[in-house]
């Protein structure tokens, strides 16, 4: 076969298909330049970057189950020299970012263009520009273009001294191509903390757990929002949601507390 781009309905995971070792499956690793692709978890993700598609360039994957806490992989250190563009989704929470998504990053020494869509549960420090620089940027030397959108959360029982939104934005200050949205929110019922970190103008069609925090702005490629908070949300917080996302075509509010100042 001389296929050369294979686009699978974001919705159906497909890697199985791509990883058998049947005619079907293996006709295409020595082919195929780029791939969109949904997977069921990160092993499959894994296993389509073990070098059985050396010339890939392009990679747009979506891994629908959470992470597995250990990887033992035999090809996970291989390197991907040809891999040029990468956006990466992860629909559940990953527990292992510095053991899975950061080694993996690291092995495309030859990146130009980088999209993250992830939740991270971190231990003690939220995800914040220090820590994409000197865990990930630096060994992308040819990266030019990284966009993200990442909220990183931490247990309470886990760290009590938060730092400030301000002080997570300071560590911003060289990713000059992009104003830098930073978020911090504070569940004192769920006993955990999040900061919510993306570049504006935002580009992706969903938009997750507003909170009352949410600074507003104008989201003109999201259809689709969802509202959290432990706090109630008030008529003016409506007026805003409605304001900065004129194209909305579906709403989800979790949220059982009853406003202050009903309407």
């Amino acid at each position: 076969t001389n296929l050369r781009c294979l686009k699978f309905n974001p919705s159906s995971s497909f890697g199985g298909i791509l990883l058998s070792h049947t005619t079907r499956g293996a006709a295409i690793y020595s082919t195929l330049l780029e791939l969109h692709v949904s997977v069921t978890d990160m092993t499959e993700c894994m296993c389509m970057l073990d070098g059985r598609f050396d010339q890939l360039r392009i990679l747009y994957i979506t891994v629908y189950r959470n992470l597995p806490r250990s990887l033992n992989l035999e090809h996970e250190q291989k390197l991907l020299p040809n891999l040029r563009i990468f956006s990466f989704c992860c629909k559940e929470k990953i527990n292992n970012f510095d053991e899975s998504i950061v080694p993996l990053l690291r092995r495309m020494l030859n990146l130009e263009e980088l999209d993250l869509n992830i939740i991270v549960k971190c231990n003690e420090n939220f995800i914040d520009g220090d820590t994409l620089k000197k865990d990930i940027i630096i060994y992308i030397p040819r990266l030019y273009k990284f966009t993200f959108n990442i909220c990183s959360t931490i247990d309470h029982r886990n760290q009590t001294n938060f730092p400030l939104n301000k002080h997570i934005e300071k560590t911003f200050k060289y990713f000059s191509n992009n104003q830098i949205i930073t978020c911090i929110d504070h569940f004192q019922e769920e006993e955990y903390s999040q900061c919510h970190i993306y570049p504006y103008p935002y580009k992706l069609k969903v938009y997750n757990n507003i909170t009352n925090n949410f600074l507003g702005g104008l989201f003109t490629t999201v259809t689709q929002v969802s509202l959290y908070d432990e706090r109630p949300f008030e008529h003016e917080f409506f007026l805003q949601i409605q304001k900065s996302f004129p194209f909305m075509k579906e709403l989800t509010i979790k949220n059982q507390k009853a406003q202050n100042n009903k309407q």
